[in-house]
C-alpha cells in the first residue's frame, strides 16, 4: 500500500496504471508508507482504485442503505402486512440463511470464469426482481423461494465485491476494505433512519414504500457498477501466468478450494471467530432484557456506539495492521478483546441497574473494537492465503463463514451460552481467545510456506531463463 491517496499532484492513483488490479504475492510485506496520511473524506475522494473504486463505494452505500431499511422492517412487514406467525417467519429467515451460505461459493466460482462486473450487475438486478415480487406475494409457500433467492444473491454480491476489491485495489486492498466498511455502516445507518420514518407512519402503504426504496437502491447500484471498467483481466493474467501442473501448488489443485485442507481449516475456524456479530446483535440486547435491571432504552445505544466507532476507527485500524502479517497480529488482538467483552457481559448480570448499564455499554465498545480487528484479519487473510491464480473461487468459500455464523450463531448464543449464565459468557470468551491463537498460528505457517514456494518457483524460472539465454 502507498500513502499517495489524497495528495494532489502525487503518484498516479492505484488502479489507473497498466498493472491495475494486480495483487502482491501472498505474505508479502506492505510497502513503506502504507498508513494513510489523508483523512477519511480525502481517502473517499481518492480511494485505492481511483475512479472505479469511487463508483463502487457509492454503489455499495446505496445498496446498504436499501438493505438497512429492509432489515429493520422485514419481520414487522411479514407480521403485520403479510400476516405470517412467528414460527413461519423464523422458518422463512432460516431457509434464507441457508441459501445465503450457498450464494458465496457460487458467486466465487462464477467470478473465476465471467466478468465480476457483469456478475455483480446481475446480482443487483436479480434482487430488484425478487424484492419487487414481495409486493405481490402474500403466501408462505411462494415467499419462501423468493426470500431464499434474495439472500443467495445478496451473499453472492458480497463475495463479488471482495473479488472486485482485489482486482481494483491491488496491494492497497486493506485500505479499500476499510473504506468499504465505513461506507457500508453509514449506509445501514441511513437505511435504519429511513425505516424509522416508515415505522412511525406504520401503515401498509408505508411498508410497501420501504420495499420499493430497497428495490430502487439495488437498481441504482447496478447502474453504477455498469459504469465501472473492471472486468477481471488481472485475475485472468494471474491464472495464465501461474505455473502448470505440480508447480501450481498443492493447495490450488486446479483452482478448487474444496480440496485445499489448509484453506478449509481457515474458513472453518473463521466461523466461530465472527461470533462478535451475534454477541452484539442478539446477545447484548437479550441479556439486558432477561438478566439485568438496565433500562431497555440502552438497546439502540449499542448499535449507535457500534456504527460511530466503525466509521471513526476502521480506516485507522486497517492502517495500523497492514498486510498479512498485520492481519495475524489483529487476529491475536481480536481474541483478547472478544474475551474481555464476554467477561464484562457476564459480570453485568451480577449487580444493579447502574452496574449493568455501565458494563453493557463497555461491552458494546469492546465488542466493536474486536469487530474492527476481525474485519481486518478475516478479509485480508482470506485473500492472502488463497493462490493468486484462483482467488475468486477461494474467496467464495471464505464468504461462507459469515453466512454459517449468522445461521448457527444466534441459537448457540441464546440457547447455550445465555442458558449457562455468566459462566457461559466467560467460557465463550475463553474458547474464542483460544481459537484466535490457533488460527493465527495456522495462518503464519501457511503464509511462510507460500513465501517459500513463491521463492522456489521464482528461482526455478530464473534458472530456466538463464539456461535459455546461454543456449541462445
Amino acid at each position: 500500500m502507498s500513502g499517495s491517496a489524497g495528495k494532489p499532484g502525487g503518484a498516479p492513483e492505484p488502479g489507473s496504471g497498466p498493472n491495475a488490479g494486480s495483487a502482491p504475492s501472498a505474505g508479502s510485506a506492505p510497502s513503506a508508507g502504507s498508513a494513510p496520511k489523508a483523512g477519511l473524506i480525502a481517502q473517499l475522494r481518492r480511494p485505492p482504485g481511483g475512479r472505479d473504486a469511487r463508483i463502487m463505494l457509492t454503489a455499495q452505500y446505496l445498496d446498504r442503505t436499501g438493505t438497512g431499511a429492509w432489515s429493520a422492517t422485514a419481520v414487522l412487514y411479514f407480521t403485520f402486512v403479510v400476516g405470517l406467525d412467528a414460527g413461519r417467519i423464523g422458518l422463512l429467515l432460516g431457509v434464507a440463511g441457508v441459501a445465503g451460505i450457498a450464494g458465496s461459493p457460487v458467486g466465487g466460482r462464477l467470478a473465476a470464469v465471467f466478468s465480476v462486473r457483469t456478475l455483480l450487475v446481475a446480482c443487483h438486478l436479480l434482487r430488484v426482481g425478487t424484492v419487487g415480487l414481495l409486493l405481490a406475494l402474500d403466501d408462505f409457500a411462494t415467499l419462501l423461494p423468493v426470500v431464499a433467492l434474495t439472500c443467495a444473491a445478496d451473499r453472492a454480491a458480497k463475495t463479488l465485491e471482495m473479488v472486485f476489491a482485489t482486482d481494483v485495489a491491488g496491494e492497497r486492498r486493506g485500505t479499500y476494505q476499510a473504506l468499504f466498511r465505513t461506507v457500508a455502516n453509514a449506509g445501514h445507518a441511513t437505511g435504519a433512519g429511513v425505516a424509522a420514518i416508515g415505522l412511525a407512519v406504520g401503515t401498509e402503504g408505508a411498508y410497501r414504500v420501504l420495499i420499493v426504496l430497497n428495490a430502487v437502491s439495488f437498481l441504482a447500484a447496478a447502474a453504477l457498477v455498469r459504469c465501472t471498467r473492471v472486468r477481471g483481466e488481472a485475475r485472468a493474467a494471474a491464472a495464465a501466468a501461474a505455473p502448470a501442473g505440480r508447480d501450481a501448488g498443492r493447495g490450488a489443485r486446479g483452482g478448487n478450494p474444496w480440496r485445499d485442507k489448509g484453506y478449509l481449516r481457515f474458513v472453518l475456524l473463521d466461523v466461530p471467530l465472527t461470533l462478535d456479530d451475534t454477541v452484539l446483535m442478539a446477545g447484548l440486547p437479550l441479556w439486558l432484557v432477561d438478566r439485568t435491571d438496565a433500562p431497555h432504552m440502552l438497546v439502540p445505544l449499542f448499535l449507535i456506539v457500534n456504527t460511530v466507532l466503525v466509521v471513526l476507527l476502521q480506516l485507522r485500524v486497517s492502517a495500523r495492521f497492514p498486510g498479512p502479517r498485520g492481519a495475524v497480529r489483529a487476529l491475536r488482538r481480536y481474541g483478547v478483546l472478544v474475551a474481555g467483552a464476554c467477561v464484562l457481559l457476564g459480570l453485568s448480570g451480577l449487580g444493579g441497574a447502574v452496574w449493568a448499564s455501565v458494563l453493557l455499554v463497555a461491552t458494546a465498545v469492546m465488542v466493536t473494537l474486536a469487530e474492527l480487528m476481525r474485519s481486518v484479519s478475516s478479509w485480508e487473510l482470506a485473500v492472502s492465503l488463497a493462490p493468486e491464480e484462483a482467488r475468486a473461487p477461494y474467496l467464495g468459500v471464505a464468504g461462507m463463514s459469515q453466512s454459517v455464523q449468522k445461521s448457527a450463531g444466534p441459537p448457540l448464543v441464546t440457547g447455550v451460552v445465555m442458558a449457562a449464565g455468566p459462566v457461559g459468557w466467560v467460557a465463550l470468551g475463553g474458547v474464542l481467545a483460544g481459537l484466535s491463537l490457533v488460527q493465527a498460528r495456522g495462518c503464519t505457517r501457511r503464509l511462510a510456506a507460500m513465501r517459500r514456494k513463491a521463492a522456489s518457483v521464482a528461482s526455478h524460472r530464473t534458472y530456466e531463463a538463464t539456461g535459455q539465454a546461454v543456449r541462445a
